[in-house]
């Protein structure tokens, strides 16, 4: 419908409801004077009629817009783009007994010296066998290393405590969790963690008690045995003690108001008694994120619980940065300058080999440059000094796939599932946040399912995409659930794509009109912003320079249909208090993993919770929206849902629910890069950057290893980690 249309229309409304307004008053009084109620219809009836033909005519035009969802396309291959091998499980790793055992030479010369046990003792009853059939380039030899970059400060080693040993991989590289959820991606018979420190796992007949077992006879990295009272430790002293500041607490192992509880069977096995039947999601909270075992003999002395002259304060710092850990993972940290450099050398005590008995890890070492800013990471491997960078930011694509493509490059660019979204959400609050009669008015107005399409509709997403990277990079996205994730199913999506005719039609629907001459549609007379300006608040991420451009976009896109947009980047800190208080309209956002893997993070899927990211609640309880009962019911179900075929299903009807009523108005998606050494071997094919886990965690670094003509000089060679006797 054309502008001057619309403004005709309008006009004719304003005069009909003023006729209508003379009608009533007229006929309202106790004595009303019959010829001048007489004049008025006979004046008002004409007007009426013509009225009546233009909103018919208003109606009929609309009814011809289009405004059905377009079949979401299937995505293009990129150059470096690889699909990932899926396998079972039992063909990427078991735990069973070998044979015999070997080692790198240097560490058979410390075992003759007697500086070390033999192999055989250092290794669990059944070691973890990583499999053949899971290495992309099969079993490896020893030696090299692996140099990389964090940019995040290193407070100390007492992980379960939340300190930071430095992230960009550190901590993927030293410690161990019950469960390893990085690699799922690979898997094709489950989307549940892989078995790690815990060999495995029983559900009780009536899905209350969870059985663990754990690995018998593995050793920490100083040579003592891992037991229960490690995991004992860990549940009773680090997560569910209020005053220890764990990653994961008690609120997250709590279930209708019952805290779960944790009962030692023997040294290797242990339960979880649920309040609640099958809590599969909660296999998720034992993974590389959440359950980080901490070993007792080291940590248990040092606790207030058990030593009067400690305080919190004083054993969060116990495990500082300049001394060796005590840890699980296959590295361990031996040297640390503060700021510039951390070394970690190969764990002796690991407790994981191949199937030839070869000791992992194969390489022996692993160096992490510090810097102040993660573009570091990506600096440092274009110029060769670094071997592994993280394509999380679009801006930097480009200029990294150039440097690859040079002779010289001594890394490959490959690139993951489509699980790098943005987006633009709509405050869904109907009070929190709200402080005037615009605030109101504009909350019911996102609340409207017209609304949203209209915004979605406007959005050209392919320009978007090509303005922000050229090529085949970055594609429109409806919303809901990310192509890249396993739960995925294109048939679901309801995608309101790119057509402004649509989105004007929807904003004359919702009575919408430019009525002052001035470009900007106006409110209508029976709302209450009456006559004012259509004026929306839109906040981006300073951070994000790619949130920018949407906001940019939308500015433009929504501008030429009449809705004005004014954008304010803001720093991460201050969004989040924005939000917290519920004081926005819009916003563009870099989306959550959990549109690519919603179960390891199920009650983020929809507003389960009262702190739900777009429709919190404040002091005043929460007006859900008809279709979000449905997604509570639908999420609700989902995260205690053990069976994988019946959480796709469940998946596919939330997506379907999601795009079709534009809970958010996803823009565009595209997919992590990884930048790796060419020498590196066993990086799995189509490996995502970011999925369940980082990088690090999906590598599974122990396996990563190099032929000895392509190794570097190490700078450490030789060292392995050492204790007091203490």
């Amino acid at each position: 419908m054309s502008l001057k249309r619309r403004k005709s229309i309008s006009m004719v409304l304003s005069l009909l409801i003023v006729f209508s307004m003379i009608i009533t008053a007229c006929g309202g009084g106790d004595e009303p004077e019959p010829a001048a109620a007489d004049t008025s219809q006979e004046e008002a009836a004409p007007a009426a009629d013509e009225a009546k033909a233009e909103d018919s005519e208003a109606k009929e035009e609309m009814m011809e817009v289009d405004l059905s969802p377009s079949e979401y396309p299937e995505p293009q291959l990129i150059v470096g783009s690889r699909p990932v091998q899926k396998l079972p499980l039992d063909q990427i790793v078991t735990y069973k007994a070998l044979d015999s055992y070997n080692e790198p030479d240097w560490i058979n010369e410390l075992v003759a010296a007697g500086e070390l046990p033999p192999v055989e003792e250092r290794l669990p009853v059944e070691p973890r066998v990583v499999l053949a059939t899971g290495m992309a380039e099969g079993i490896g030899v020893y030696g090299g290393v692996w140099r990389d970059f964090s940019a995040c400060p290193t407070e100390g080693f007492n992980r379960g405590a939340g300190q930071s040993a430095g992230w960009f991989g550190i901590e993927a590289a030293a410690f161990a969790s019950l469960l390893k959820s990085g690699p799922i991606f690979r898997r094709s018979d489950s989307l549940e963690p892989l078995p790690f420190v815990a060999k495995s796992w029983e559900w009780s007949e009536d899905g209350h008690e969870l059985t663990m077992n754990l690995l018998e006879g593995a050793r920490w990295s100083d040579g003592h045995p891992l037991t229960t009272e490690d995991i004992l430790f860990t549940w009773e002293d680090m997560i569910i003690d209020s005053n220890v500041q764990s990653p994961k607490g008690a609120s997250a192992w709590t279930f209708n108001g019952e805290l779960t509880q944790l009962e030692v069977i023997d040294d290797y096995t242990f339960k979880f008694v649920f309040p609640v039947p099958f809590p599969v999601q909660s296999l998720f909270q034992m993974d590389e994120s959440d359950f980080h075992i901490s070993p007792a003999h080291y940590l248990k002395p040092l606790h207030p619980k058990y030593n009067s002259d400690m305080d919190y304060v004083d054993f969060e710092a116990s495990m500082p940065p300049n001394q060796i850990p005590v840890v699980l993972g296959p590295f361990v940290p031996v040297e640390y300058i503060t700021d510039e450099l951390m070394i970690l050398r190969r764990n002796p005590y690991f407790w994981g080999v191949d199937e030839a008995g070869n000791q992992l890890p194969y390489l022996d070492e692993v160096v992490f440059e510090k810097g102040p800013s993660g573009v570091g990471r990506t600096l440092s491997t274009l110029a060769g000094t670094a071997d592994h960078s993280n394509l999380e930011n679009p801006s930097t694509f480009i200029e990294t796939l150039k440097r690859a493509e040079e002779d010289d490059a001594h890394f490959y660019v490959e690139w993951g599932p489509e699980t790098l979204g943005f987006s633009i959400k709509l405050n869904l609050s109907a009070s929190l946040g709200v402080k005037d009669d615009r605030d109101a008015a504009l909350r019911e107005l996102f609340r409207d399912v017209r609304f949203r399409k209209a915004v979605s509709f406007a959005m050209d997403r392919e320009g978007i995409s090509q303005s922000i990277l050229r090529g085949p990079f970055l594609r429109g996205w409806a919303g809901g659930l990310f192509p890249g994730s396993s739960y995925f199913d294109r048939s679901t999506v309801a995608y309101f794509n790119n057509r402004p005719e649509a989105s004007a039609a929807l904003l004359a629907d919702l009575g919408f009109e430019d009525t002052d001459g001035d470009g900007i549609l106006n409110w209508p007379t029976d709302r209450l912003a009456s006559g004012e300006n259509l004026v929306v608040a839109l906040i981006t991420s300073e951070d994000a320079e790619e949130t920018q451009t949407v906001g940019d976009a939308a500015v433009t896109l929504l501008g030429d249909l009449g809705v004005q947009v004014n954008v304010r980047p803001l720093n991460s800190a201050a969004r989040r208090e924005l939000i917290e208080a519920g004081e926005w309209e819009l916003r563009v956002d870099r989306d959550s993993q959990v549109y690519a893997v919603p179960f390891t993070r199920c009650t983020d899927l929809g507003p389960v919770t009262k702190e739900y990211s777009f429709h919190r609640e404040g002091a005043e309880p929460r007006q859900l929206l008809d279709f979000e009962q449905d997604l509570i019911d639908i999420v609700t179900a989902f995260c205690a849902e053990p069976d994988t075929e019946v959480r796709i299903q469940q998946m596919a009807e939330y997506n379907r629910i999601v795009t079709e009523n534009v809970y958010f108005v996803g823009v565009f998606v595209g997919r992590y890069g990884l930048a790796a050494a060419k020498r590196f071997n066993n990086v799995p094919a189509g490996m995502p950057v970011f999925m369940y886990q980082w990088t690090w965690d999906n590598v599974m670094a122990e396996q990563v290893w190099v032929a000895p003509e392509e190794q570097i000089e190490q700078l450490r060679p030789g060292v392995i980690p050492t204790y007091d006797s203490e």
